[in-house]
């Protein structure tokens, strides 16, 4: 993707980005009633899909939902529905603060690879200053196309009556990539000059689905790996465990006449408990070479590291070949 793409789009499609906080203790209602809030906006006309995103490291329980709609109109007529203000008064109880919102209005929705990170800065930008800022963001731009990973930036202007700020929104192909770029000096010599033309701006990223199931430090270096290796690493523990319990638990319970949607339901916990709490640890710790961001920096180690998996996926498809035959 050039990194101009979609700049100046003459495209309609209108995506509103909401940032919420819930409360510890919350997530499982937040999570029902962020669920009855996605079928509530498919109900309305241009609708395109939604996403939701859980907390990254060190982004304080905050989880963030994206609606896409063919239009502003639509947009607008989803944002400012009852059904809409129903819903956010019966969330407020699980909110942690008043939620908060980016409307990106143009730009045609971005094809995005599994691994992509997604950054969304919104600023205040003072009266008068707009031409400044627009010049400012070009140099960003410019700093941002030298920065490893970096695959697209788009800016959105606001949209009156809607959305009053200006937004930004850049990928990078990796949270590694993202994170040296938000941590570089480079970065923070232009916010300097950028504090000229604008009074705040927020950062928002939207992580991984996995994320929480890869954790190998405190520091910002040590986040999640690409998705591409979670889902490799993922599979390799998802497989045989989902084997030894067909052959074990699963024999069980049909031997008991248990019905299949039980038996399901209870392979799924086993399944899941393991993999949190025993199989993924180990995972991580056997493949930290190649799952950590700070280490696995070659292209030979990404290499290694994805040929074990896949000699491992052999081994376990031969293994269990044999004993089912």
């Amino acid at each position: 993707m050039s990194p101009r793409a979609s700049r100046d789009s003459a495209a309609d499609h209108a995506t509103v980005v909401t940032s919420q906080k819930v409360r510890p203790g919350h997530v499982d209602e937040y999570q029902r009633w962020q669920n009855r809030t996605n079928e509530a906006a498919r109900e309305f006309d241009g609708f395109e899909g939604s996403e939701v995103y859980p907390p990254g490291a060190g982004s304080e329980n905050e989880w963030v939902a994206v609606f896409r709609f063919s239009g502003i109109d639509c947009l607008t007529a989803w944002l400012e529905s009852d059904r809409r203000r129903d819903l956010l008064a019966e969330g407020r109880q699980f909110f942690d603060g008043p939620p908060t919102q980016e409307v990106l209005h143009g730009g045609a929705p971005a094809e995005q690879a599994p691994e992509t990170v997604t950054a969304v800065v919104s600023h205040e930008v003072k009266p008068g200053r707009e031409e400044g800022f627009l010049r400012w963001q070009e140099k960003i731009l410019k700093a941002q196309e030298k920065s490893p990973g970096f695959m697209g930036s788009e800016l959105f202007k606001p949209v009156e009556g809607v959305q009053e700020r200006w937004v930004v929104v850049f990928r990078f192909d990796s949270r590694e990539h993202l994170e040296d770029w938000l941590e570089s000096d480079v970065r923070s010599r232009l916010l300097e000059e950028g504090h000229s033309y604008f009074a705040s701006y927020d950062v928002r990223k939207v992580g991984s689905a996995f994320s929480g199931w890869f954790r190998f430090g405190e520091g910002a270096q040590d986040t999640a790996p690409p998705n591409w290796k979670q889902a490799m690493s993922v599979i390799l523990a998802l497989y045989p465990t989902v084997m030894v319990l067909n052959l074990t638990v699963g024999a069980e319970l049909d031997d008991l006449n248990v019905p299949g949607y039980v038996a399901l339901f209870i392979g799924n916990v086993l399944s899941v408990s393991a993999l949190t709490w025993l199989l993924m640890p180990l995972v991580n710790k056997c493949l930290a070479f190649w799952l950590a961001p700070s280490r696995a920096r070659g292209f030979r180690v990404h290499v290694a590291g994805a040929a074990a998996v896949v000699l491992c996926y052999l081994l376990f498809i031969v293994i269990f070949g044999l004993i089912v035959h």
